[in-house]
């Protein structure tokens, strides 16, 4: 069990083979992998990340992050692509908190997994460690039709048939990703926001705006 929530955390969901080539097949691409970098003027460690995915019609899947607390984070930079549901944008920090969301038709899978650098001894590189903050499996998403302004959180069931409410704090970027892997051609991130400087330029906040 352990070796498992290890896997989890460290690679994201694990989906069958059949689902990825199905995923392939319709040109939704998510990068659940977040990595230790080093800032070498801060001299510190920090947790990269991309914000990714968007759907079509029958599958979705998105991936986005937050603060230890749920807070909302601003990207480093934003992420032009050719094609969408793809790759949206790419975020810094001390600790993130991953929000993976699979949607197949109703039925969604999700997991939220915190990452930070574990105490660095003797000057060397630290470990990134993850730990499993909540995973569901056969939640459902109401209402029939799933869109991209459902605005809905998908409910799940333990195998007791008891409802497990998602973690409060993580509600607003649980519906962000669920959003995301129901927006049809998706090409904006849900959830990370534009950096002050960002929405300073002329007219890019106005284009933020629209893209929310």
């Amino acid at each position: 069990m352990a070796e498992k929530q290890d896997q989890l955390a460290h690679r994201g969901l694990v989906l069958p083979r059949s689902v990825l080539r199905r995923l392939d097949q319709v040109g939704i691409f998510t990068q659940a992998q977040v990595s230790l970098e080093h800032q070498h003027l801060a001299r510190r460690y920090v947790v990269r990340g991309v914000e990714s995915g968007g759907g079509v019609r029958d599958v979705g899947r998105y991936v986005t992050f937050c603060g230890p607390a749920g807070e909302q984070l601003s990207y480093l930079y934003p992420i032009d692509t050719v094609g969408v549901n793809g790759i949206h944008a790419v975020v810094i920090a001390p600790t993130l908190v991953r929000i993976e969301l699979f949607r197949s038709g109703r039925t969604c899978e999700l997991l939220i997994t915190r990452h930070e650098p574990a105490q660095a001894a003797d000057g060397r590189r630290p470990p990134l460690v993850g730990v499993v903050v909540f995973r569901g499996v056969n939640g459902l998403l109401e209402p029939d039709e799933p869109g991209p302004s459902n605005g809905l959180i998908p409910r799940f069931w333990s195998r007791s048939g008891e409802q497990r409410p998602v973690p409060r704090p993580f509600a607003p970027v649980i519906e962000a990703a669920t959003r995301g892997a129901s927006c049809f051609g998706c090409s904006h991130s849900h959830f990370l926001t534009a950096p002050a400087a960002m929405t300073s330029v002329p007219g890019r906040a106005a284009e933020q705006h629209a893209r929310q």
